[in-house]
């Protein structure tokens, strides 16, 4: 893997941001991304069907964006519930300096955002929504979505949206033989894609 990939922390790379116009909530606003970053060009599909499930989400409460990108996931959640706190976590620098961009291009002050070790220990959230990074392999989602999952308080939802070709079935499968104190079900299937939602018990 290159060490610019943007699954991997960029952080030595000059940021040269560019603006591009992205349907967030239903408006046309202005962003920055860049290259180095998760699908600098547009909202990828995958988000855009998970963002169909924001009229589920609580209107407060800590809420997660893992692996935020740019920032489209975060953003349209800050839009959506502006008295929730949301959390963007990357491992990538360039999608953190974005993701606060943006939230300051579109003032939203309820964005904060973290590498994964700087999130504080004590933090548990209400909510994740994630377009996880699939294609670091199973061994390497795993431990993400293990340490993640498990910071969600009791009662706590996550939704999650995956590929059918990238493996969401057996994604699905494994979630419920490693989770059993948390009811999984797929809520929706669009364009090849499945949103796999968890309910903590």
């Amino acid at each position: 893997m290159s060490i610019n990939h943007y699954f991997s922390d960029s952080a030595g790379d000059d940021l040269q941001p560019r603006e591009i116009t992205a349907s967030l909530v239903g408006k046309a606003v202005k962003v920055f991304t860049s290259s180095g970053v998760f699908s600098p060009d547009h909202i990828d599909l995958g988000t855009e069907v998970l963002l169909k499930q924001l009229d589920k989400i609580k209107p407060s409460g800590n809420i997660l964006d893992l692996g935020c990108g740019w920032g489209p996931i975060a953003l349209a959640i800050a839009l959506t519930a502006p008295e929730a706190k949301v959390t963007a976590v990357d491992v990538n620098q360039k999608s953190l300096s974005l993701t606060r961009m943006n939230a300051e291009k579109l003032n939203l002050k309820n964005i904060t955002t973290f590498l994964p070790e700087q999130v504080p220990t004590e933090l548990l959230f209400d909510e994740i929504w994630s377009n996880p990074p699939i294609r670091v392999g199973k061994e390497v989602l795993h431990e993400i979505l293990v340490l993640w999952l498990n910071r969600l308080s009791v009662g706590g939802t996550a939704r999650l949206v995956v590929q059918k070709h990238l493996g969401s079935d057996s994604l699905e499968k494994w979630l419920r033989q490693n989770f059993p104190n948390f009811e999984v079900t797929r809520v929706t299937s669009e364009k090849n894609f499945r949103v796999i939602k968890l309910v903590r018990n």
